[in-house]
Order: structure tokens, then C-alpha cells, then sequence
């Protein structure tokens, strides 16, 4: 993967010495509101792409994204693989339509991805260890992709069909795993073609302990 270099850019918050400065300022930042939380509670598992690509930059900044996620010991026991490459997404999809002939009747089925365009594939420790590190890594990739327009959604039936089924090792073989390591999850990602409403979220589980 192409190593590119990102500027960062922080807002500042000016300290004033007057209150009623201080209080304009939090006043325009209400305003405006946060961006951060915006985008978090504008997140969806998005399950329809067009077929328009995704950018290598944008998937690029994912990733860049991602593997600044916490890290215990900052030991970072991730693998991404990122895959915009229609010929393996299209071969992998024909082997798994091959183990699964109902799908062939299926006209709206392009790919095993949810017809994304792009998937990235997170891989941890055999061994169990690293798994806590692998959700961050992707909590912040989709995150970003969400405030660049993009939709994602994780996924968990292929990677259990590339562990499992024979017709899959070339194409997890091509992902070069380092040895001790095994795909955990994937992320489909593309250009959204719908707009899903928020499912309901269960407050009661959290609570304040006094």
C-alpha cells in the first residue's frame, strides 16, 4: 500500500478572560455543531452500492485512520488488506455463487460484498489476542468513510466462507497473511444507493452507577 502523507487539521478553542466572550464562543459552537457526533449518529450498515469506485485516496485515509486506533502496549495486532480490484472481488463471488446455487437466481446479487466496489479485510492473531484492537481499527475506518460520503457495512458470512470452503484459499492466499493470522471480519465499502433509516437503540443498557 502506497504510504501518503496527511495533514491534519485541529480547531483551536480560544480561552477568553471574559466570560461573556467565553460564552459567545460556546454559543457559536453549538451553533455549528460537532462534527464528531454528527457523524457517528449519522452511521448506517449500508447493504446497496452503486457501482461508482471508490477513490485509492479516500480508502487510503481509511486505513490511515484506522491503524491510529488504540492499542494495548501499542503492540497494533491488526493485518488490513484493502481489495478494489474487480477481477478478485468478481472471482471470489463466482466461487462462492458456485457453493451456493441459490444465489444464482438472484438478478440484484453482484458480489459477495453487498455489491460494494472495495472491501478491506481485518485479520488478527490466530490465537484469539487482538480482536479488541481489530473492532477499533474498523470503528474508526468507518467513521471516516462516513464523513467522506462513503457507506460500509462489516461483514461476517464471507470471511466464513473464505475460511471454510477450498474454492476460497487462492483468494485468501493472495491476501498475504503473515503466518499466525487469520481474517476476522471485512468491510464493504462504496458509493451508498439507499438511505436507511436509524434501528432502535436500547438506552436502558446503559446506566450510571452511583
Amino acid at each position: 500500500m502506497k504510504n501518503l502523507k496527511f495533514m491534519l487539521c485541529g480547531a483551536s478553542l480560544l480561552l477568553c478572560a471574559s466570560c461573556g466572550a467565553q460564552a459567545q464562543n460556546e454559543d457559536a459552537t453549538e451553533d455549528q455543531g460537532n462534527i464528531v457526533i454528527e457523524t457517528i449518529m449519522a452511521r448506517r450498515s449500508i447493504r446497496q452500492y452503486t457501482d461508482q469506485p471508490v477513490e485509492r485516496e479516500k480508502l487510503e485515509l481509511m486505513a490511515q485512520c484506522g491503524i491510529n486506533a488504540p492499542s494495548g502496549m501499542n503492540l497494533q495486532p491488526w493485518q488490513v488488506r484493502i481489495v478494489d480490484n474487480a477481477e478478485y472481488i468478481n472471482g471470489i463471488s463466482d466461487a462462492f455463487k458456485a457453493a451456493n446455487p441459490q444465489m444464482a437466481g438472484d438478478a440484484s446479487f453482484k458480489n459477495m460484498f453487498r455489491n460494494a466496489t472495495a472491501v478491506i479485510f481485518i485479520a488478527s492473531p490466530a490465537d484469539g489476542s487482538g480482536q479488541l484492537e481489530c473492532g477499533l481499527l474498523g470503528e474508526n475506518m468507518i467513521l471516516a468513510a462516513q464523513s467522506m460520503g462513503l457507506g460500509t457495512c462489516c461483514l461476517g458470512g464471507p470471511i466464513a466462507f473464505m475460511k471454510n470452503d477450498p474454492s476460497a484459499a487462492p483468494y485468501v492466499e493472495r491476501l498475504a497473511l503473515p503466518e499466525g493470522y487469520q481474517l476476522l471480519y471485512a468491510i464493504a465499502v462504496g458509493y451508498p444507493d439507499e438511505s436507511p433509516e436509524a434501528k432502535p437503540r436500547d438506552a436502558g443498557k446503559v446506566q450510571f452507577i452511583e
